[in-house]
């Protein structure tokens, strides 16, 4: 392959010919002669090549060498030559069929030695001294060590190519190059840690816990012999000796190596060391390290009753070398493992075999047969585990995953992950053996006939097996795997495991019985209650009452038998996997259930007849019971749910039978639930449990009482009334004439209330939510500071809090703070340390807002405003605060002491009374004499100076201020101080000419002067004693003669070498800053206070300041906290905006005119900061680069995201900072520190890089590098910019294996290096990793190549700030909190929508225990369709697991989301599409069953609901009261309270009420319902019939008008379909409701449906942007026309055809099931009822109830379809070629019509209400029709039936189209609504005065 290399345009210069030998065989002498020869005497090819595209095969080997070549052509162009031949020659070794380069022309350049070899020893020797001399330092800058890294690269490269020439030994030396590069001893690529020799000298490898780590992980004393492994060395370490004896591969090996020391030093450094033992010994860091590695497995073992194989010597050191290598052994499983991550029961299966190998290994055992040691089964050759392991179970799973066809298979024939894994808790598991028995039933793909004696005989051996004693079983598998020669066993498909994911509605009942029952029996009792007129709960214990509620318990048992024949049918396909005594437990279930559904009812019956109550002498309501034979009954019934009761109060020993493994609780569990080996034990403590218990307790009691008082009470009356009026007439066919009964009135009255019932617990739950959420956000500081004026009013307790929460206490501080008890805050701020605490709250704010400058959140300005400045004085105790909380502070001083009449007391109490007011005063008198020192330095002036400071300072002292000064005179001074300051900022600029100096010199002078009159003529009293300091000087003038006498200069003024003022001031940057600060404490007005002006920034500063109220945890020094990682995945998305993207303009405006619009502060302070004044300038000063990163940070780009992470590094290093710097660094500066102090800056960037790691999944990188994509070199480019990043990718490249060409994938971890792209890690994987969901697996490639203990998931279009970077150690400590019973294993964030106002947190900012995780399944699952919303899975599996998860409100991220309104639907459909899939899932079933009651009703409030409100009431006049009950539904609104409240609680609720309202006239309800329908049409379409997949919405930012056949193609099944059925029952209502009936009721019944069905109408068009512009309704006509008859076919998009669009809408019935099938027919028939009703109506029937009525509609209809059949038909066949025939066929049609209305009209009576009332019926009637065809689809297809419903369906589409288009084009012709569209959907925009009207119009303004 390496013809496939590309080289650059050469460069001409002058060559000479020199032609290639042909080429020999590879193993012939000549070859070998030829390989020297070349490589030593042919000249150089001055052929600069890019060494970036090359094809995927070829770079992990020859870029290096190509990339050294470039580095090193200038000054060694020879080198490089041999360095490119070394390429090509490894390239041709690689690919034997290639030809080389051919006969190219060389140049002929000398050497500066005689041979190659020379030349190349000389430039190696060079290279290497460099190193040796500047390798051991690490105080370099970043110009050296770029250098010596290059050094380092350089001499490697050159040792290889030095190695092979040397050898002489041609292709062998090219095929052994892998050992030749091993031993290069000076560039090892390197993650974090530099294991190799070359790295000793790093900062990281000093810190004294990695050098602990790495102590033990090389502890290789006591290993076996590296002989028995084939090694002729030493083993390095443990990780090398794991490998060699169970066959890893190296990338693994070396990645799990700095895995694990990372781990264990992160480990070590937080464990408590005694004073007398050695320090950081690692024991107790390894054994915390065990315990979670391996509490599931030891776990699983427990569960399966075998006993682990983690075994232990009783030495402390052999344990602790043994431990190493058991997590070690693990970590390197895992690594390897690939897409069997996902099923962590298989790995606890790999890991006992390997680790009963491992310890037999180190024991020395020798094996009973062979007589030989020990070794693992499948030995150490080279990938062996990835071959021999991994790949057979990755085969069956992507075999499986195959059957799934995209979703549109049945979920019972094919096994996804948690099948497969699940597997693996059953003990037949051990049947696989070790090695593996290729034979058995696991690893068989397809169904086959079995054998069932056979396989009795094998599994009753097996079980024979299992009785077995542990002893005995170690026996056996040291004689190895039983066989049995006799028995060849028939291999069978195992099919599903414990669950089967049907579709079914009835799962939702099946997950959630309990609670439907509860709801179920209440509604019974509830209803018996009220037909016994029951006013008071003790009424109920009446012996009636009580005997008919009694009556709810055959209900229940009805209700169980249901629940057990589902579970049965929904459990058959399990039947081959399930347990036996599973089995017989369901059929023992499924009778008893049948037996009380028998007892119960003869029971009450006999009960009724025979036992008859009577009153007792007992006047007590006990002695009112009747203790009847049925009571009797119900009281053994009942007996389970009372066990279940008592344990319910007592959840720790409800806990331990269900987690304990004794025989006797395993039987005492057995009869309630599946023994599974998750799900048991998630019970919360007593506490927690009380809590939810109680909340939902007033919840229900609340709910019942207002359903029993509004809903069923008032309905109990009309229901008698209706029972007592008997039906005679029907106004249509009575289809059953003998019933009389009116039970369809009835069902039609109670339907609608019915559904209210179960609907409004969802609305009791939001307003108690509301209730109990405010009083939680109150009692935990939520909205602390809300407001800009609450900011400033609180900002002098930000320093106390900042200290409080955000920096490490001492041990003498933590005492104190447990003794405060309840409110630390307030009692725990002093500390021994507060003055430098005060200290590192101002370089951390001062941090802060630099990065709001660097975000261009807020101006130069604004930064000189809001920063702090950085002093001495601030050590001791005295704080500059930041001039926009001093604003007009001092000018308001001024006024009050202008006018003030009082004594000096007064005075100072005023001032000293506002805070911010005094230390303005203070802060400006101290400054104007700080720079008085410094400017005057005239002996005399400054006598004067000083003299007039001791007159001021006197006054004050003796409080006579006001009497020896007069202050009216203060705003003049005031003016004269600015005018003073100004001359001195313009002076300070640099480069002033000399001229310019000197008139600024000039007039500093007479500003002084005037001040000094002023000072001293009008404002002090005593002005003379200043005066009188002159006098010397006067009476020395007057002693010289008239003539003699010399004018000298004034005061102030300089003459000769007497200089009086300093001017120009010294440069000094603190200097200046100081001046320019006081020029601004002077003059800056009003306006300040309301800095920032950006409201990005005020809500981030406003939050910062709120969360340091919050409670949460203390913070440890960065040395002690825990580490962690971030991971993104990205596929395809945007890393940045390209120039050409970011200027073109296709079908909107281009992305910058809308940033500059959307953004216009943001870019006024980015032109601010780039220096230039438009975007014409930028381009011409050449930073089209800096205006890209400027637009990527304000989309939905992976920039942002990674800008935003790794403010995590940034933070964490200005934390270690302040925890190990003097007070002389931190007044330094942390920036000038790190410049200056390199050893510091090496210290802080290695613990950085020991705490954090971040990597991106760039899945496609490694593809997009071959293709040349930008993309890839946009993300290159983040790695050069953040050095800490690192890309994992997944290559795809094809290799040579048996002279047969395979594809090969690896996982692939890079960094930047000096501006390439440097490999680190590279994994084998067993073969493609996206066999289920794209995004988990995605995640799952690349989880391998993090760190750390915790793990933080971040979308690509998420965001993060610097400020809440430095909250994330405290959030780490959750961790270590308990939680109740365990500590938190998810912690949950906030989100901020940066694209809209609203905040959903949904999963993604989660921060998991990463060793909890990894070990039990990862952080997603990724199961296909399955698992379509993966994240949610990851905190279901945590829950199931024991896992504890909790939300803190104290750090929040950035969050972007869809803007549009199409992209949003996509995004809801793909959602409505996961919950459907959620709802048929094993997780949801297994919480719904495991959650004790209560706990179940707070998990299912979460879910969404998806219930529709269908339903007609009959006109009864006594309804009315009934009926209003149901607006109680229309109150949906209340929902929306928690959001309320929470806006309330953060921004007050004069803000939030004002919010909702605006929402309500922005037409939030609109939008809402609209939203509604689409998740029901997606979750009822999916639950159904599947296909659920992902749908990709894209991320614009452009707001773009979507036409009007795009609208119709998203919405017409969802929304417009249903509108339309809704409009035309509503229309039927309208027409044929009893004149009787009142208005009240019309609307209480109809409001809500007109609204629905309005809103899913019109809300498309409504909320879409320029929707009523004539124009372009135009357009969206022609184009509309253009699409519907656009004729589809093979590759034609659904968007250019309708016939494509209709076809693709189908998709979802083609992997239908029969039943699912039938039922969409079944609900078709929904449209024949319509009809059925409407014909009866109409006059031609003259009041007819004949079925013959109904027969004859449908031969209207009939001939209504071939009337339309007709009109096609001859379309087809004369509109081309006999266009006038048509047209006269058209009009005989026509009139034949009209003929045959005309005739009926005058002989039966047909009337216009006829005509309409027959197209309501009968258009539905043909949509039914259509909708059965689509069904029925298999069966039709290729017949001229299915031709008709194409042209029938294209009929009715063209038709709605026409119905929909027809308003829009009416509305459009009016100005006022396009204006009024644009204002609602843009209010906040115009609120903001943002450009809208441009951006909508396409114009670009500059």
């Amino acid at each position: 392959m390496s013809h496939e290399i590309v080289p650059v345009d050469p460069i001409d210069v002058p060559s000479t010919s020199y032609s290639r030998p042909a080429q020999g065989r590879e193993d012939s002498p000549e070859r070998e002669h030829q390989y020297t020869r070349s490589l030593t005497f042919r000249e150089h090819v001055s052929e600069p090549f890019d060494s970036e595209r090359l094809p995927a095969t070829l770079a992990s080997e020859i870029q290096r060498f190509l990339r050294i070549a470039n580095l090193v052509e200038s000054e060694e162009p020879r080198i490089a030559y041999l360095c490119r031949f070394h390429a090509f020659e490894i390239a041709h070794h690689m690919d034997r069929n290639s030809t080389g380069r051919g006969d190219e022309e060389f140049t002929v350049i000398r050497r500066k030695e005689k041979s190659d070899v020379r030349e190349l020893k000389r430039v190696y020797h060079a290279y290497k001294e460099y190193i040796i001399k500047h390798g051991a330092t690490f105080n370099l800058d970043h110009s050296q060590r770029e250098k010596l890294v290059n050094a380092r690269r350089i001499a490697s490269v050159l040792y290889e190519v030095l190695k092979t020439v040397t050898s002489g030994a041609g292709p062998q030396a090219i095929a052994d190059r892998e050992s030749i590069r091993a031993k290069s001893e000076f560039y090892v690529p390197y993650n974090i840690l530099p294991l190799d020799r070359g790295g000793v000298h790093q900062a990281i490898m000093h810190l004294p816990e990695i050098k602990a780590a790495v102590a033990i992980v090389r502890n290789t004393r006591g290993l076996p012999p590296p002989e028995d492994f084939q090694r002729h060395q030493p083993f390095v370490d443990l990780f090398e000796f794991l490998q060699y004896a169970f066959g890893f591969q190296s990338g693994n090996v070396a990645n799990q190596r700095e895995h694990m020391i990372l781990l264990l030093s992160n480990t070590i450094i937080r464990q408590p060391q005694k004073q007398s033992s050695q320090p950081k010994s690692g024991d107790e860091a390894v054994d915390a390290l065990m315990k979670k590695f391996f509490k599931n497995y030891t776990s699983w073992c427990k569960f399966l009753g075998r006993k682990n194989n983690i075994r232990l010597p009783c030495v402390k050191k052999e344990a602790l070398q043994y431990k190493t290598l058991y997590i070690g052994l693990y970590l390197l499983i895992w690594g390897e493992a690939s897409n069997l991550r996902f099923m962590p029961e298989c790995l606890c299966y790999i890991f006992h075999q390997m680790a009963y190998e491992l310890h037999g290994v180190l024991a020395g055992d020798v094996s009973m047969i062979t007589g030989e040691k020990v070794v693992p089964a499948y030995g150490g050759g080279n990938e062996t585990f990835l071959e021999k392991v991994v790949t057979p179970i990755y085969k069956v799973i992507e075999k499986e995953a195959e059957k799934n066809k995209n979703g549109t298979a049945d979920n019972s024939m094919w096994r996804n992950y948690d099948d497969l894994n699940e597997f693996f808790w059953s003990i037949e598991c051990f049947e696989l053996g070790w090695p593996m028995r290729s034979e058995h039933d696991f690893f068989c793909l397809e169904p086959l006939d079995t054998s069932k004696p056979r396989r009795w005989r094998e599994k009753l051996r097996f079980r024979r097996q299992m009785k077995k004693t542990d002893e005995e079983m170690e026996d056996d598998e040291e004689l190895g795997p039983i066989t049995e020669e006799q028995i060849k066993p028939t291999q069978r498909w195992l099919g599903k495991t414990n669950f089967v994911e049907i579709r079914s509605f009835w799962q939702i009942f099946r997950s959630f019985d309990r609670m439907w029952s509860f709801f179920v029996l209440s509604l019974q009792a509830l209803i018996i209650m009220a037909c016994h007129d029951v006013e008071s709960p003790l009424q109920i214990f009446n012996a009636n009452i009580f005997e008919d509620v009694m009556s709810i318990f055959i209900t229940s048992a009805f209700l169980k038998l249901i629940k057990g024949i589902l579970d049965i049918i929904f459990k058959w396909k399990t039947r081959t996997t399930m347990p036996i005594n599973e089995k017989k437990k369901q059929m023992a279930r499924l009778g008893l259930a049948a037996m009380w559904t028998v007892i119960l009812p003869v029971l009450y019956s006999h009960s009724r007849r025979k036992y008859i109550c009577y009153f007792t002498s007992y006047k007590t309501w006990l002695g009112e019971w009747c203790f009847s034979p049925y009571m009797v009954a119900v009281t053994i019934y009942l007996t389970g749910s009372g066990v279940e009761l008592v344990l319910f109060f007592v959840p720790a020993i409800s806990k331990y039978i269900e987690t304990s493994n004794h025989r006797i609780f395993k039987t005492l569990y057995w009869w309630g639930q599946p023994r599974l080996f998750i799900g048991r034990g998630v019970q919360e403590t007593q506490i927690s449990q009380f809590k939810y218990t109680f909340f939902w307790i007033l919840v229900l009691l609340t709910k019942f009482a207002f359903s029993y008082a509004f809903e069923i009470k008032p309905l109990i009356e009309p229901t008698r009334l209706i029972m007592k009026v008997g039906v005679r007439n029907y106004e249509w066919h009575e289809i059953f004439p003998e019933v009389k009964s009116n039970a369809a009135a009835i069902v039609a009255v109670w339907a609608p209330i019915m559904v209210v019932y179960f609907m409004d617990t969802q609305i009791w739950y939001s307003v108690f939510c509301t209730i109990f959420g405010g009083l939680y956000g109150v009692l935990h500081h939520l909205g602390e500071i809300r407001t800009l004026g609450m900011l400033r009013g609180r900002f002098h307790t930000l320093p106390s809090a900042f200290n409080a929460s955000l920096i490490p206490h001492s041990i003498k501080d933590e005492k104190r703070r447990k003794q405060s008890g309840f409110f630390p805050f307030n009692f725990c701020r002093g500390s021994d340390g507060q003055k430098n605490s005060m200290a590192k709250f101002v370089l951390v704010w001062n941090q802060v807002i630099n990065s709001f400058r660097t975000e261009d959140l807020i101006s130069n300005k604004e930064l000189d405003l809001m920063t702090m400045p950085m002093s001495s004085e601030v050590l001791s105790g005295i704080i500059r605060w930041p001039i926009f909380l001093l604003a007009n502070k001092f000018t308001t001083a001024l006024s009050i002491a202008k006018d003030f009449k009082d004594k000096d007391e007064a005075l100072y109490r005023r001032i000293r009374r506002d805070e911010y007011m005094y230390y303005a005063v203070k802060e400006c008198y101290e400054s104007l004499k700080y720079i008085l020192q410094i400017l005057v330095v005239g002996d005399l002036e400054k006598k004067i100076i000083s003299g007039i400071i001791n007159e001021i300072e006197e006054s004050i002292r003796q409080s006579s201020l006001l009497e020896e000064f007069k202050l009216k005179e203060l705003p003049t001074l005031h003016k004269k101080c600015i005018e003073l300051v100004q001359l001195l900022v313009e002076g300070s600029e640099d480069k002033l000419p000399v001229e310019k100096i000197e008139e600024q010199h000039s007039k500093l002078v007479k500003a002084l002067q005037d001040i000094f009159e002023l000072v001293t003529n009008d404002m002090m009293v005593h002005g003379h004693r200043i005066l009188d300091l002159l006098e010397p000087l006067e009476d020395s003038e007057e002693d010289t003669g008239i003539f003699m006498r010399v004018i000298e200069p004034q005061l102030f003024e300089s003459y000769g070498e007497r200089r009086c003022i300093h001017f120009p001031l010294p440069d000094s940057t603190s200097l200046s800053e100081q001046i320019q600060r006081f020029l601004l404490l002077l003059t800056v007005k009003d306006s300040a206070m309301d800095i920032p002006e950006n409201l990005d920034a005020r809500r981030r500063i406003s939050f910062f300041a709120t969360s340091l109220f919050m409670d949460m945890p203390d913070a440890p020094k960065v040395r002690n906290m825990m580490s962690f990682s971030v991971l993104t995945p990205h596929y395809q998305e945007d890393i940045n905006f390209s120039t050409k993207e970011l200027h073109s303009a296709n079908s909107s405006v281009s992305i910058i005119f809308y940033m500059q619009k959307i953004f216009p502060d943001e870019w006024k302070n980015f032109l601010e900061r780039m220096g230039c004044e438009n975007l014409d300038a930028l381009k011409r000063e050449g930073k089209e680069e800096e205006l890209r990163n400027w637009a990527s940070f304000r989309g939905q780009t992976l920039s942002r995201t990674v800008r935003g992470m790794m403010y995590c590094r940034e933070a964490l290093k200005l934390q270690a900072f302040l925890d190990m710097a003097d007070d002389e660094d931190i007044l330094e500066g942390y920036d000038d520190v790190e410049r200056s102090n390199r050893p510091l800056a090496a210290q802080l960037d290695a613990l950085a890089d020991m705490k954090f790691t971040y990597v991106v999944s760039c899945q496609m990188f490694g593809a997009q590098k071959s293709a040349g994509d930008p993309h890839a070199q946009d993300i290159l480019d983040l790695m050069i910019k953040y050095s800490s990043l690192r890309v994992a990718y997944v290559e795809e490249r094809e290799e040579i294996v048996s002279d047969n060409p395979e594809k090969v994938y690896y996982s692939i971890l890079v960094k930047a290096v000096n501006g390439f792209d440097q490999e680190i890690y590279r994994v084998k994987l067993p073969g493609p990793p996206n066999i289920g969901e794209g995004k988990p697996e995605n995640q799952n490639h690349a989880i391998i190549f993090t760190r750390g203990e915790a793990l933080q998931t971040i979308d690509m279009n998420q965001d993060n700030y610097l400020e809440e970077a430095f909250k994330m150690r405290n959030l780490l400590q959750e961790f270590l909190r308990n939680r109740g019973r365990r500590p938190p294993t998810i912690l949950g964030l906030r989100e901020h929508i940066f694209t809209g106002r609203v905040r959903f947190h949904y999963g993604h900012p989660d921060v998991f225990d990463r060793i909890f995780h990894i070990t039990r399944g990862g952080i997603s699952k990724a199961s296909r369709t399955i698992n379509l919303s993966e994240d949610v899975f990851a905190g279901y599996n945590t829950t199931l697991r024991r896992g504890c998860i909790t939300y803190n409100e104290y750090l929040q991220v950035g969050k972007g989301r869809d803007v549009g309104l199409n992209q949003i639907s996509k995004f809801e459909a793909k959602v409505a599409n996961g919950n459907s899939e959620q709802t048929i899932s094993r997780d949801i079933y297994r919480l719904g069953q495991r959650f004790d009651f209560f706990r179940m009703l707070s998990f299912l409030s979460g879910l969404q609901k998806t219930l529709i409100l269908e339903a007609k009431v009959k006109n009864i006049k006594s309804l009315e009261t009934a009926l209003a009950s149901q607006s109680f539904l229309q109150l949906g609104l209340l929902t929306g309270l928690p959001m309320v409240m929470e806006i309330g609680l953060e921004k007050g609720f004069l803000i939030a009420f004002q919010d909702f309202i605006l929402m309500q006239l922005q037409l939030a309800a609109f939008f809402f319902t609209f939203s509604l329908g689409t998740k029901t049409h997606y979750f009822g379409r999916t639950i159904l019939h599947g296909g659920a997949r992902y749908r990709p919405t894209g991320r614009k930012v452009v707001v773009f008008h979507a036409n009007f056949s795009e609208n119709y193609r998203l919405y017409s099944r969802s929304h417009f379909i249903k509108g339309f059925e809704l409009i035309i029952l509503l229309v039927v209502y309208e027409l044929f409701k009893h004149t009787s009936q009142s208005n009240m009721a019309y609307s209480f019944i109809t409001f809500s449906v007109w609204f629905m069905s309005l809103t899913w109408l019109c809300a498309p068009f409504l909320f879409n942007p320029s929707g009523f512009t004539w124009e372009i309704i135009v357009g969206d006509w022609r184009d509309w026309n253009r699409w519907i008859k656009e004729q589809g076919g093979i590759g034609i998009q659904q968007d250019k055809s309708w016939q494509s669009w209709w076809n693709d809408e189908q998709a979802h019935l083609r992997g239908s099931g029969v039943g699912a099938r039938c039922l969409e027919i079944v609900l078709s028939l929904r449209f024949f009822l319509y009809q059925y009703g409407l014909v009866y109506h109409l006059d031609i029937t003259q009041s007819s109830t004949n079925i013959i009525v109904y027969a004859l509609s449908w031969v209207v209809i009939l001939a209504t379809f071939l009337t339309v059949k007709a009109v096609d038909l001859g379309r087809q066949l004369f509109s081309t070629r006999k266009h006038l025939v048509y047209r006269f066929f058209k009009v005989f049609v026509f009139v034949s019509i009209l003929t045959v209305i005309i005739t009926l009209s005058n002989i039966c009576h047909l009337s216009i209400k006829d005509l309409i009332v027959s197209c309501l019926a009968f258009l539905p009637t043909g949509w039914g029709l259509i909708l059965i065809a689509q069904a029925v689809r298999p069966k039709i297809e290729g017949t001229s039936l299915w031709e008709f419903t194409q042209v029938l369906a294209r009929a009715y589409d063209y038709g709605m189209g026409v119905v929909l288009f027809a308003p829009m084009a009416i509305l459009a012709w009016l100005p006022i609504i396009s204006a009024f569209q644009t204002r609602f959907l843009f209010n906040e925009a115009f609120n903001r005065r943002l450009q809208i009207q441009p951006i909508l119009a396409g114009k670009k303004k500059k």
